[in-house]
């Protein structure tokens, strides 16, 4: 009995190493698998980083280009306010220069009992007022970031 005892012992070593030979193998395969994945993931991942750094250097250029555009933008923002308040000023003094000349006309016309004296009429807005005023809402309007509406 001792002798069937050892060969049932040695029948069951057999099979377990067997089944250790089968699971070796399946594990082998998958191992292969899991490199040939690590092969293409590393491919990925470096046209990942090339694709990343070309897109870097892009938003460093449109940085630079949006920084140019807006001091370009802002300077001409600033030189219409100047233009605007100048127009504004010679429209103010163009305006007054007239008021002086009519009174100076009206002073000057012979004087008749017959006609009434003229009544003073709400000043009219010129067109070039309207211009001026148009031009000023425009620069109102400048946004913080120095870029107009």
């Amino acid at each position: 009995m001792s002798h069937l005892l050892g060969v049932a012992i040695e029948s069951l070593v057999a099979m377990l190493l067997i089944l250790t030979i089968g699971y070796c193998m399946v594990l082998n395969s998958r191992l292969k698998r899991l490199k040939a994945d690590e092969h293409s993931l590393k491919a990925t991942i470096a046209e990942l980083i090339t694709a990343t750094e070309i897109a870097e250097r892009a938003i460093g250029g449109l940085k630079h280009t949006v920084r140019d555009v807006n001091e370009h933008l802002g300077s001409q923002l600033t030189s219409a306010e100047r233009m605007s308040q100048q127009l504004k000023n010679q429209l103010a003094e163009g305006d007054n220069i007239f008021r002086r000349l009519s009174k100076i006309a009206v002073a000057a016309r012979p004087a008749t009992d017959a006609e009434p004296p003229p009544v003073a009429s709400p000043p009219r807005v010129s067109s070039a007022k309207a211009v001026a005023a148009a031009a000023q809402a425009f620069s109102d309007r400048r946004r913080p970031g120095g870029l107009a509406a």
